[in-house]
């Protein structure tokens, strides 16, 4: 009995708290502060926001080295940077689609997916999201730890020639695993920064990484004289392919865009701090699309013009500042521009990491455990999952399980299509907020909780494609052709297949209140513009905050929400 008390007492201590004096932040088993839809003081993000947002995912390592990959499949130069401009368009689109629910509503990703999954089938999405968030969190350590060896190196040239104190069953070096576990604890402070608070930290990392990378390149180009030999590649598609320069292209967009379609199903985490879609447009379009292709093609002329200057290919930039530097034997001044430009690289990858992987993180695991996790917490619980998923193991050892990871999309796309569908076909983008946090008189609950009819939707989705990544994964010689070609366009096919049987399933076995939303805004979520073109009446104007008076938006039942449904109209009238 002492044992239970003494754990009661503790799930007490450690559970969330809303705010006294606003019942909107009252803490329940689906809702918490960080969950419901975001009143107008909250929504601080502008245009330069989204900028920061997805200059993360821009001027980062692995777009630097985009063009290397469909280069390496043998397209030509003109070919590699078609791909990059398609994909990162349609990166765009796809991102400002599924994102749109939080721009209106101002909802996350972990509850909207509540009105199409049900309240318990939301976990499904939200359990892939997690894994996502746990292992490409450790991963982006990782491979982070790699830019402060190079910075260490920079510093403390001996760093580079450290002893290996690991045997051999361990698959790194010691000053690998130092680099990993430095960037870890510089990472740290960060996840205490709430999402309204990164504007400075977004232009921070935005300004100074592109100002590396553009001194970079000049420096590239002065020394080597010109671009180099590898500007000009032309396509150079082995004669034994099975495939044409057509399919290539088209599995290339379908790379592109799956590489990142984790950050794009959880959009409307970050919309939702939007001032106004005209910021999240601008900012998307101008970063996501622009800088991202600049980005690759800056890549490239750098790699081109080293080559001219080392007389070898170095895609990958910490192999390559560590050569800028002869390996730490440089001199002073090399040393000095190296760590220069590697902190430029390491501060993007980390604040990319902590925005995408950990914060993201932090909301999806608050949609789990509302009573007890905030953003802050699961991010914090996310950074420490790093070290259980030991990402030392993964991406020095485990390289099929890293391309598996690399392919989920397989999975994400069609969670998307039935998203799609469900918002702007279906529903024709309302929602009823109120049903969202309970489970008792609400449109949501569906079957036991779970919406029936998204299930069978997003097993067809993935079905026609899952073939296609288990022969490239495990590296057939002599696939089908067909699984190929299907797994080469996984994305539009999960996206458009799942969405057209979703849609087709609700109109066969359709259920009352589809399109429906609440005509009073219980939760204090529009400004009086947003409130007038949707037709929501804030609730201290509308006469039903009498009628409801002591009563928390989150425990309405039938009867109340009618009368106040009633005040509304009498309020019209």
């Amino acid at each position: 009995m002492a044992t239970q008390a003494r754990l009661r007492v503790l799930c007490d201590k450690a559970q969330l708290h809303g705010d006294d004096e606003n019942d909107n932040e009252e803490v329940t088993s689906w809702s918490n502060r960080d969950l419901i839809p975001l009143p107008p003081s909250r929504r601080t993000w502008g245009w330069f926001h989204y900028f920061g947002y997805w200059t993360l995912s821009s001027l980062n390592i692995s777009n630097w080295q985009t063009p290397n990959t469909y280069l390496t499949y043998g397209l030509s130069v003109g070919q590699s940077m078609l791909v990059i401009v398609v994909g990162r368009l349609l990166i765009t689109l796809f991102s400002t689609l599924i994102a749109w629910c939080g721009l209106r509503w101002h909802i996350g990703f972990t509850v909207q997916n509540r009105y199409t999954w049900g309240h318990r089938g939301s976990y499904i999405p939200l359990l892939q999201r997690i894994l996502l968030n746990f292992i490409w969190c450790a991963v982006q350590c990782w491979n982070a730890g790699r830019l402060t060896g190079v910075m260490l190196t920079a510093i403390w040239p001996s760093f580079a020639t450290m002893h290996n104190t690991f045997g051999p069953s361990m698959p790194t070096t010691t000053s690998q695993f130092v680099g990993f576990v430095v960037f870890w604890f510089l990472s740290l402070p960060f996840l205490w920064i709430r999402p309204e608070k990164f504007k400075l930290p977004f232009m921070v990392t935005s300004i100074y990484c592109g100002v590396g990378m553009l001194c970079m390149m000049i420096w590239s180009l002065s020394v080597a004289k010109g671009v180099g030999p590898l500007w000009t590649t032309g396509q150079k598609i082995p004669s034994t392919s099975q495939w044409n320069s057509s399919w290539l292209i088209m599995m290339g967009i379908n790379q592109m865009i799956g590489g990142i379609a984790a950050g794009i199903t959880n959009g409307s985490d970050f919309s939702r701090y939007a001032r106004g879609p005209k910021h999240y447009i601008a900012g998307t379009t101008i970063s996501a699309w622009i800088v991202g292709t600049l980005v690759s093609l800056v890549g490239l002329v750098v790699t081109s013009a080293c080559q001219t200057i080392y007389g070898e290919v170095y895609w990958n930039p910490p192999d390559l500042l560590l050569r800028m530097m002869s390996d730490g034997q440089g001199s002073s001044k090399s040393r000095a521009g190296v760590f220069f430009l590697a902190f430029g690289f390491m501060i993007t990858t980390m604040f990319e990491n902590v925005c995408g992987n950990a914060v993201a993180g932090g909301i999806d695991l608050a949609g789990l455990f509302p009573k007890y996790i905030d953003i802050r917490r699961g991010a914090i619980l996310t950074f420490i999952a790093v070290w259980i998923c030991q990402p030392w193991q993964l991406v020095n050892r485990a390289s099929t399980f890293i391309s598996v990871l690399s392919s989920f999309s397989v999975f994400l796309s069609p969670i998307m299509g039935v998203m799609a569908v469900d918002f702007f076909l279906l529903r024709r983008g309302n929602i009823r907020l109120t049903h969202l946090y309970r489970v008792h008189d609400t449109q949501y609950w569906f079957t036991h909780g779970v919406n029936l009819r998204v299930i069978p939707a997003w097993l067809c989705g993935w079905a026609p494609t899952i073939g296609g990544l288990i022969v490239t994964v495990r590296g057939d010689e002599n696939p089908s052709r067909g699984l190929v070609q299907l797994y080469y366009m996984a994305f539009l096919i999960g996206f458009f297949v799942s969405g057209t049987i979703f849609f087709i399933l609700n109109k066969i076995f359709p259920y009352p209140g589809m399109g429906e939303y609440d005509e009073v805004d219980f939760y204090g979520t529009f400004t009086p513009a947003e409130a007038a073109r949707r037709g929501v009446m804030p609730i201290e104007s509308s006469g039903s905050s009498e009628v409801l008076e002591g009563v928390a938006p989150l425990s309405f039942d039938g009867e109340e929400k009618e009368l106040a449904h009633e005040a509304v109209v009498e309020k019209r009238a």
